[in-house]
């Protein structure tokens, strides 16, 4: 049996401090894997704090396995789902469909509403690649600055990345904080369509005017899509929007007497996996083999979907160590008194960390785990209600996505796709991270105080 033990407060402060500053250390100036670092800053606050030996290796493994139960296998259906969405060509379906529908005038628009759907089921950097020659391609035929619609682009594939499950981030955050899926996609519907909209096509149109970035000559010879090839409109966006209809029903059902006799039902095929699992097989028939591939070449695109979600799912499980590191230690609670003395809303709380371990680390799914992390760790939130704890999502994500800089990897794929200079990446893309960011968050806590 692990033995109970008790930290003084300063003990406890100390230990934080200490844990933190080792964590930045060694993936800042050792170049450490996040995972690696934030296993180990974890267990420098379980020693630090007094924690006896079995308790410190325990508490590992409860916050891997705990949190990898819920994350895991909706990361590898995601990941599946993306691949045959690319494949396909469905992403692109959406984009030109868009495109022709709002017309040249609005394309912007277009680009942002098709990123932010995009962007659900498939990974953030899979995104722009697939995406990105249309904005290009809409740049050399209107002579206007990439800028102009990259920028709108952009942002509407990093709200669905931060702020819409069944992305894997929103999904684990709302996990560790218990809170209903169903809501959480309500909220950051919400959230995430006013942060679009402020950081894609209007921040998009005033740095495309500002700021002239002509089409990289890599791709100024790239020829237009054949649309003929491509798979219908309303196909593709049904089969994304399975798993967000699914999870919805299952919410609404619990709630609405008149849908009582469904609600077993609904809830079984609203759950996550369930869902997404359905959604994937649809794929596979309708987007797969019917457009022509074979079970052979789908198992193999899928098999190789698979390969970058180990990293994901370690970091994941990493956040998880120092959640319940956080909680057993005693180090949430004193947390959580700390923030009721200073009276601060414990959304803002969520946002401080999550954007301070974002600009410190680069990494947004590592500043997501720590900040879902910390305040799960807190035994306030079990005061809280579901909309209040959704709305605590959308500012981790929030939090998360801000000052984008030279320590994160997005920074430098933004500035080598559109050819530019770090000067012109910091006014463009870390501005545009930092407004969907702080849209965001300024929506979550809104919403929090009518919660």
């Amino acid at each position: 049996m692990v033995q109970e033990f008790v930290a003084s407060p300063e003990r406890l402060i100390m230990a934080a401090l200490l844990g933190m500053a080792v964590l930045l250390i060694l993936i800042i100036a050792f170049k450490m894997q996040a995972v690696i670092a934030i296993v180990i800053s974890a267990v420098v606050i379980g020693v630090s704090v007094g924690m006896p030996y079995p308790m410190i290796t325990a508490t590992i493994e409860k916050g891997i396995g705990s949190t990898l139960q819920g994350i895991a296998l909706l990361v590898g259906l995601g990941s599946m789902f993306g691949a045959i969405l690319e494949i396909s060509g469905g992403a692109q379906r959406i984009a030109l469909t868009m495109v022709n529908k709002f017309g040249e005038n609005k394309a912007a628009w277009a680009l942002g509403i098709t990123g932010l759907v995009i962007s659900m089921p498939v990974f953030f950097d899979a995104g722009i690649i697939i995406l990105i020659p249309l904005a290009f391609s809409l740049a050399k035929r209107t002579k206007k600055s990439t800028l102009y619609y990259g920028i709108p682009l952009l942002a509407g594939l990093a709200v669905g990345h931060a702020f819409i499950p069944p992305t894997p981030g929103p999904v684990l955050v709302a996990t560790m904080l218990n809170v209903d899926l169903g809501i959480v996609i309500a909220v950051g519907l919400i959230t995430g369509t006013c942060a679009m909209i402020v950081a894609g096509p209007m921040f998009g149109k005033y740095i495309g005017n500002k700021i002239h970035v002509p089409v990289p000559k890599s791709v100024e010879e790239t020829p237009d899509y054949d649309e003929s090839k491509l798979p219908k409109f309303g196909t593709v966006v049904g089969i994304i929007f399975i798993p967000l209809v699914l999870i919805l029903l299952n919410t609404v059902s619990g709630v609405v007497p008149a849908l009582s006799g469904v609600a077993p039902f609904f809830k079984f095929v609203g759950t996550p996996f369930i869902s997404l699992t359905i959604s994937t097989l649809v794929a596979m028939l309708i987007l797969g083999i019917k457009h022509g591939y074979t079970k052979e070449e789908l198992e193999k695109i899928m098999t190789k979907s698979l390969a970058p979600t180990g990293m994901i799912l370690l970091v994941t499980a990493g956040g998880g160590v120092l959640r319940w590191m956080l909680q057993d230690s005693g180090l949430g609670e004193m947390i959580g008194n700390m923030v009721t003395v200073s009276s601060l809303p414990l959304v803002v709380v969520a946002f401080i960390v999550a954007a301070l371990v974002r600009i410190s680390v680069g990494s947004a799914t590592v500043a997501m785990t720590m900040a879902a992390g910390v305040m799960a760790s807190m035994p306030e939130i079990a005061n809280l209600s579901q909309i209040h704890l959704a709305a605590m999502v959308a500012a981790i994500a929030g939090g998360a996505t801000i000052m984008s800089h030279f320590n994160d990897s997005g920074f430098w794929l933004v500035k080598s796709l559109f050819d530019i200079d770090e000067k012109t990446t910091l006014k463009s893309w870390t501005v545009m991270e930092t407004l969907v960011g702080g849209v965001g968050f300024v929506i979550a806590l809104t919403i929090s105080l009518f919660a």
